[in-house]
């Protein structure tokens, strides 16, 4: 799993680098920040027919098929490009919507293979994996982004998205077999739709919702529905809603920092013949690049201790603690050594601990809900908070001319909110994992 989480972090970012460049270099921040508007729309459908898809078969055939459309979207991308066809807008939706799916579908079978027990004890290794992933994929832009091109690295990230998906499917026999080898094989996960009304009690065994839970759980419900009609899903949705609005929010106001210190270098004449694009697509392959590396020296040795000492409660309170020390002090201080650190820290701590933590939330729902629920929370909430953002921005920039710092003030307020959400959520999570009961 860790292997198979590495390589799918591995393909993302190589090609996150050439998402920055695509829309920076043909557009703006402000334009990056207004497409997360097109990202929420055309998830919409996306989520539907998804939902419609785990209804009706298995986890694996569900994960193959998805994952061979986003490598095939790769090839296409790419001969695209070859005809100078401009693929900024193209791109940045259509990785705005790869990217949250398939690292969601991931983590939903993962969710599904444990139990709360096992996935709390190895999360953090999968999690490393994750990172480390991220870290590699980061390198690998920032090394061949020059002597090969932009373009070149999107086929890079379709082969790992097949290695990626050879990998997943050796998990899902071995783990079959240490599980369900004493079952029917129509009984089993090869067989049964992903997206089934049953939850993995602490024994490995699936036990189906009672008449009872099933109406509670809104179980056989679409997949918005499931969000809805479950309070514990909501608080997660809302939860993930504002940590991404905080998130993106903070990604303008690095984004608009940067392209102005590129222009300017740029015209100075100080960039080695560099283009406005390839500085731009330099910095941020630097940046990503201690990003993950100090998220894989969070992940290997602060995650694991602070879930096992601490607990996925009190692991869900550090990023919005560090997130409101971060802006509170962009508030007053916004130049891009500052706001490159703060980000850095934020986006570190989310990617390890905080990444690991939400996905814990998943281990006591019903395969429906992981399926089902996690794909609108993971990718709709997800983009709907890049949607906020994006008005935040656009009402900041036109009318109010909100500057680096009043944009750092809004999100002081916005993570006030988070850390309530994550306290509540903390509760919930302890009682459903102690008493076994599907949330409701």
């Amino acid at each position: 799993m860790a292997l198979g989480i590495f390589l799918i972090l591995t393909a993302y970012y190589v090609l996150k680098p050439v998402r920055e460049a695509l829309i920076l270099g043909e557009g703006s921040a402000e334009l990056k920040s207004y497409m997360s508007a097109g990202q929420a729309v055309l998830l919409l459908p996306v989520i539907y027919y998804y939902g419609r898809l785990a209804d009706r078969i298995p986890r694996m055939r569900l994960i193959n098929a998805v994952t061979a459309f986003f490598a095939l979207c790769l090839v296409a991308f790419y001969v695209l490009a070859r005809f100078h066809v401009p693929l900024g807008i193209a791109f940045f939706l259509w990785i705005g919507i790869f990217n949250v799916m398939i690292v969601a579908q991931f983590w939903s079978f993962a969710n599904d293979l444990y139990t709360s027990g096992e996935g709390e004890r190895l999360f953090p290794i999968i999690g490393f994996g994750m990172s480390l992933g991220a870290v590699l994929g980061a390198v690998i832009a920032g090394r061949l982004i020059g002597p090969l091109g932009v373009y070149q690295l999107m086929l890079v990230g379709a082969g790992l998205l097949v290695g990626a998906a050879y990998i997943i499917n050796v998990v899902d026999r071995r783990e079959r077999a240490r599980t369900e080898a004493h079952l029917p094989l129509a009984e089993t996960t090869a067989e049964l739709p992903a997206a089934t009304g049953q939850f993995r009690m602490e024994t490995g065994e699936f036990k189906a919702l009672t008449q009872e839970q099933a109406l509670a759980t809104g179980s056989g419900a679409g997949a918005f529905a499931l969000v809805f009609r479950t309070r514990y899903l909501l608080l997660i949705a809302l939860l993930i809603l504002l940590t991404n609005w905080v998130n993106t929010t903070g990604e303008y106001i690095l984004g608009a920092t940067v392209r102005n210190a590129a222009t300017t270098a740029v015209a100075a004449g100080t960039t080695g013949g560099l283009t406005v694009e390839q500085v731009i697509g330099k910095f941020y392959s630097d940046f990503f690049s201690v990003v993950n590396v100090l998220g894989v020296i969070l992940q290997l040795f602060a995650v694991s201790r602070i879930i096992k000492y601490l607990g996925v409660r009190a692991g869900l309170l550090f990023l919005p603690v560090i997130a409101l020390v971060g802006y509170g002090f962009l508030a007053f201080y916004p130049v891009l050594a500052a706001v490159r650190w703060a980000k850095t820290a934020e986006n570190a701590t989310d990617y390890s601990l905080q990444n690991t933590v939400k996905n814990a939330l998943w281990l006591p729902t019903t395969r429906e809900q992981k399926y089902k629920a996690k794909q609108v929370i993971d990718s709709f909430f997800v983009r709907a908070g890049d949607v906020l953002s994006a008005g935040l921005v656009f009402v900041g920039t036109s009318y109010l001319a909100l500057g680096a710092s009043g944009f750092a003030r809004v999100n002081l307020a916005l993570v006030a909110a988070w850390l309530v959400l994550a306290v509540a959520i903390g509760r919930l999570y302890v009682h459903y994992t102690r008493s076994e009961l599907p949330p409701d």
